[in-house]
Order: C-alpha cells, then structure tokens, then sequence
C-alpha cells in the first residue's frame, strides 16, 4: 500500500494513491491519505494539489474486508478514516484538482466530492453502492457532483453516472481520453498554479466559507447511520448477501 507524494511542476503537489487491486483503502490507508493531502497544503511552495490514483480505477471506497474482520473497531476507525481524508481534501489550503479513471465508488465520491475540480477519463463512473454494501454515507458529497433528484435515485439504486453526465451538470471540469488524464490535471492545476500564492489560498478559504452546506458536518451525521445499521444486524446481513453473490 502507497499514498506518495511529489512536486512534477513548480507549484503543484502530486498526491497519488496506489493500493492493489483497486485502491479500496484499509483504515490506515484513509490516514494515510489525509496526511499526505494536508502536507502538501500546508507547504507554501505549493498553490495547487493534484490527487490521482494508479491502476483500473480511481478508488472503490473502503476495504470490505478489514470490515468484515475487524468489527465494530473497523467500523468506527473505516469512519474516522474516512472523515478525515474527505476533510483534508475539502479543508486543504490550495485548491485540489481530482483525476479520476475508471471507478470512483463509494469513499472515493466523498473525495472527488470534496475537491475544488474534477478531471475524468472517458471510462470514469461515478456512484455509491452503499446500499449493496451494508453501508450509508457520502450522499453529502454525491449531491454535490448531480442535481438531488439525481442523486437520491443513484443512492437508492447504486447506480452509477458516467464521466459525460457528470461534465453535463457541470460538475466535471474536462473529459479526456484515458492516456490524457494526467496531463490534462496537470495543465488545470498549473493554471490555478499561476496565482499568486498567498491570494489563491485565501480564495479557497473564502469559497469553502459561503458553502450553503456544511459537508463535515452533514457527512458526520450519515455516518451515525451507518453505525446504527451495523448495531442492528442489518449491515452484517446485507453484507453476507453481496458477498454470496459477488463470490
């Protein structure tokens, strides 16, 4: 498991997320990160951050299995974890610029969720299989990237939305091709890049204030009801079934 970090341009800050075989990331994994996004915020060469992912997708959300092992324990710190790396996106200093391929299911919605802009691979898909996991979470920050009609009907069924629904709502910047990606991330990123270092961080401070919601807060509050699906079975049940047929 590696949650890395360079400097590829002047000014901008690579966070970069590799965790075999489909960066679901387990508790510490979700520290890690958080960590690492921080970091790069707080150094003041830095005026744009640029989080990415290797492999098939951009992040599937949280390790199933370290839940299923691990408890009540896991639970919780899956929960801490969380809360932390989706406040560390929203909350760093400069701007963050998400590149996604592939899957950004789950966590990886209160990710790209938290992000000041996305860039997306033609084959990104976007949703929270919440639902089919036992789970409840992150449509704090699925309503941020889809209208609400929208995503209540993606949360109920897990579905997904492509790449091109999300830049017809406005929500994604770019839609690239695949190999595109990274430079297409690169090149918004050296754009914001270009400011002036100390008023691009005040901009991110001023924008995140006139939010109408706070997501901290409102994310904390789903996550209670996670917890009470766990303490009443119902997680441990919905579990079993996807796991039974996804076997």
């Amino acid at each position: 498991m590696t949650v890395s970090t360079s400097s590829p341009e002047k000014g901008i800050s690579l966070v970069t997320v590799d965790v075999p075989p489909v960066n679901a990331l387990p508790v510490d994994g979700w520290f890690a990160l958080a960590d690492a996004v921080r970091g790069a915020g707080r150094d003041p060469r830095v005026r744009c951050v640029v989080l990415a992912a290797e492999g098939r997708g951009f992040n599937a959300g949280v390790d199933i299995k370290e839940l299923r092992a691990g408890g009540a324990g896991a639970l919780v710190g899956a929960n801490r974890g969380c809360f932390a790396a989706f406040a560390a996106v929203y909350e760093c200093e400069v701007p963050v610029v998400a590149a996604v391929q592939g899957f950004c299911l789950g966590g990886g919605i209160g990710l790209v969720g938290n992000a000041d802009a996305i860039v997306a691979a033609e084959d990104a898909v976007f949703g929270l299989p919440e639902l089919d996991r036992g789970a409840l979470g992150a449509a704090t920050h699925l309503a941020r990237l889809v209208p609400q009609h929208l995503m209540r009907a993606l949360y109920y069924t897990s579905r997904t939305a492509s790449a091109a629904e999300l830049h017809a709502h406005g929500s994604v910047w770019r839609v690239v091709l695949r190999g595109e990606l990274r430079s297409a991330a690169m090149e918004l990123a050296g754009e914001i890049a270009a400011k002036d270092g100390d008023l691009i961080r005040l901009a991110k401070a001023a924008i995140n204030g006139i939010d109408p919601v706070d997501v901290r807060r409102s994310y904390r509050f789903e996550q209670g009801f996670t917890f009470e699906a766990s303490a009443l079975g119902v997680a441990e049940r919905v579990r079993d079934r996807f796991g039974k047929e996804g076997a």
